[in-house]
């Protein structure tokens, strides 16, 4: 079988996309100036980056605004094949990440729910799937770093109609300009921009760079779950900042933190989780490889009327 090639991307592309992760509306002046290039030539790089599939810019909702602000890991034992339960886990509506995995668990999913009591009964639900033999969760508490939906919190802010097609505009295109949202909900260019900067800067909707791992040639994905022997908020800042972790929660259940890793090779990937394993107070770690990611949805949809006029409350990211 062909392998279809994959883009490299050199050190400016990598500056450029995770300026894109961090803001992915930010004007290509501003790019520019944080990797010392022209406007024209960041704008040619961030153009090109888009045209071959090599990242896509898509707003996030964030998930407290539909109060789903529970965020849980569960790890599945599984008897028999994996794949179906696999095809079980991508068909449920609170399953926003599920992965087949070589480790000591064969499949692990990621669910977003609205309170404890709903992360029970899901758990209670993939328990009982045929084939699953047991569940194991980690509750977070607070997600430290989130390379594709951002780690923010949300504050109060009104939404309205409006407010949500604005949305589910940026969903489609995160950098869409503010004269092609305005002409999308019917405003001026200034109530667009005014709109869309108030509900980016309260945390309803990140606007963020989405990596697809086989055109950039980064293959390699690994969790990881950790018990640390000092304080774990404290841990993982530190696990944050290292290359590779793209994603990095505190919480409790079976581990005080979990995180995982992308890489573009094997080297690389082990490089980084060595020094995940060096950082200070991480005792015992565990890794588990996604062979196989079967669903990962970063896109929440908003429900528009139900979600119009409501106030959202501040929560955890």
């Amino acid at each position: 079988m062909e392998r279809k090639a994959f883009i490299v991307l050199d050190a400016v592309d990598a500056a450029l996309v995770r300026a894109l992760q961090a803001d992915g509306r930010a004007t290509y002046q501003a790019l520019a100036d944080g990797v010392g290039l022209s406007r024209t030539a960041v704008r040619a790089r961030v153009k090109h980056l888009i045209a071959n599939g090599a990242i896509r810019i898509v707003g996030v909702l964030h998930a407290g605004v539909l109060g789903m602000d529970v965020f849980g890991h569960i790890s599945l034992r599984v008897a028999g094949p994996v794949r179906p339960v696999m095809d079980e886990l991508t068909s449920r509506e609170a399953v926003t990440f599920a992965a087949l995995t070589a480790g000591r668990f064969p499949a692990v999913a990621h669910v977003r729910v609205r309170d404890d009591a709903a992360l029970a009964r899901e758990l209670g639900e993939l328990r009982s799937l045929p084939g699953v033999t047991a569940a194991e969760a980690f509750r977070a508490d607070t997600i430290v770093k989130d390379a594709y939906s951002g780690s923010r919190t949300l504050r109060d802010v009104t939404t309205d109609p409006l407010d949500w097609r604005l949305i589910r505009h940026l969903q489609r295109d995160g950098r869409a300009s503010y004269a092609e949202l305005a002409r999308s909900v019917g405003l001026s260019q200034a109530a667009a921009r005014s709109r869309v900067v108030r509900l980016i800067d309260a945390g309803v909707v990140h606007v963020t760079a989405l990596i697809e791992p086989s055109a950039v040639g980064a293959n390699e994905n690994v969790g990881f779950g950790l018990c640390c022997r000092g304080e774990a908020q404290t841990v993982a800042h530190r696990l944050a900042e290292l290359p590779g972790v793209s994603f990095a929660s505190t919480g409790f259940g079976r581990y005080d933190i979990i995180g995982s890793v992308t890489a573009t090779d094997r080297a690389t990937l082990v490089d980084a989780l060595e020094a995940i394993r060096c950082c200070p107070d991480v005792g015992h770690a565990e890794t588990w490889e996604h062979l196989s990611v079967l669903r990962e949805r970063y896109q929440i949809d908003g429900g528009g009327t139900k979600a119009a006029g409501a106030a959202v409350g501040a929560a955890h990211s």
